[in-house]
């Protein structure tokens, strides 16, 4: 019998919430999952987990359990990062949470030149949108895209983006350009689910602060779908310069009101706390900070390098 993979599969399943999400955790099956944690709770004769047909929860053993378990498998994680820093070389298992539009542009070309340089990292990337709970769901690190990391995250920024106004022009033509922000509570505007302000769009522009409530006819929790219906004429888009740039340089789109700027982001890996961070870890952060040093969407200066352009 296999004690720590019993364990192992143990905390996936309370992480997770369920044997299905654990078994993908670690890449298994839920039989074996299931398997795993029947045997411990035979071995050790005690029930852990109250099941029923919609939810899992802890009984008073599990949760002292649980809580051991965690210890020593970090015990065990911190043991593995030791000798890994003796011999300089990095090895494991690292799950990374991404965007799906920033994972898909700029990190899925960066990953395998990452495992090239270190053969004994495996990586688990999980893309979308949503924010993890990185300690609940067994994550190592997230590529974040916010003002600013959580305050109970230690982050470090790989590089910046501003939120760029945009429509096409065969829209503009149509409807006409916007000259000040209120202009926008009377056009067709396609919004961002995630985007913290909601419906209420703020810029900073040459008296101050200007804050206008916008009409959205599209709903997106993609920024390429946001980008798509765009460029399909069918309204105003407020997205990040990372992923409209080429279509502001081409002139498939154009940045309406410059002078009225919006949000400026930070791309920022975050991670939890933990006493001494995994060389693997380190590696990869180190590897992405250097990749990101003069990002494709910006010019040296910082700018977007569609606003450069003759």
């Amino acid at each position: 019998m296999d004690k720590f993979q019993e364990m192992q599969s143990f905390v996936a399943v309370v992480n997770a919430g369920s044997f299905v999400k654990a078994a993908d955790a670690l890449d298994t099956s839920k039989a074996a999952v299931s398997r795993h944690v029947a045997e411990l709770e035979q071995r050790i004769g005690a029930r852990l987990l109250n099941r029923t047909t919609r939810k899992l929860s802890l009984t008073d053993d599990g949760q002292a359990f649980y809580e051991r378990c965690v210890e020593i498998l970090e015990a065990l994680d911190d043991a593995e990062a030791d000798l890994s820093a003796r011999s300089g070389e990095a090895s494991g298992r690292l799950r990374v949470s991404a965007p799906v539009t920033f994972g898909i542009r700029y990190l899925a070309p960066l990953w395998g030149k990452f495992l090239a340089q270190h053969p004994r990292v495996t990586l688990d990337i999980a893309l979308s949108d949503r924010t993890v709970d990185l300690v609940e769901e067994g994550y190592d690190m997230a590529i974040r895209i916010a003002t600013t990391p959580h305050p109970s995250l230690i982050g470090r920024k790989l590089a910046v983006s501003r939120a760029v106004l945009c429509a096409s022009p065969a829209y503009l033509k149509k409807h006409g350009e916007p000259r000040h922000p209120h202009e926008l509570s009377g056009h067709d505007v396609i919004s961002y689910s995630y985007w913290s302000a909601g419906n209420e769009w703020p810029f900073d522009g040459p008296q101050g602060p200007v804050k206008v409530t916008v009409r959205s006819r599209l709903y997106a929790n993609s920024g390429d779908t946001c980008r798509a219906a765009a460029l399909e004429h069918q309204g105003i888009i407020l997205q990040p310069d990372f992923l409209v740039w080429e279509d502001l340089r081409t002139g498939r789109l154009k940045e309406l009101m410059p002078q009225y700027r919006s949000a400026e982001l930070g791309i920022y890996v975050v991670y939890a706390s933990r006493k001494q961070l995994p060389l693997k870890l380190r590696y990869l952060i180190d590897f992405l900070a250097a990749s990101f040093r003069q990002p494709a969407w910006l010019t040296p200066d910082g700018k977007t390098s569609a606003r450069v352009r003759k």
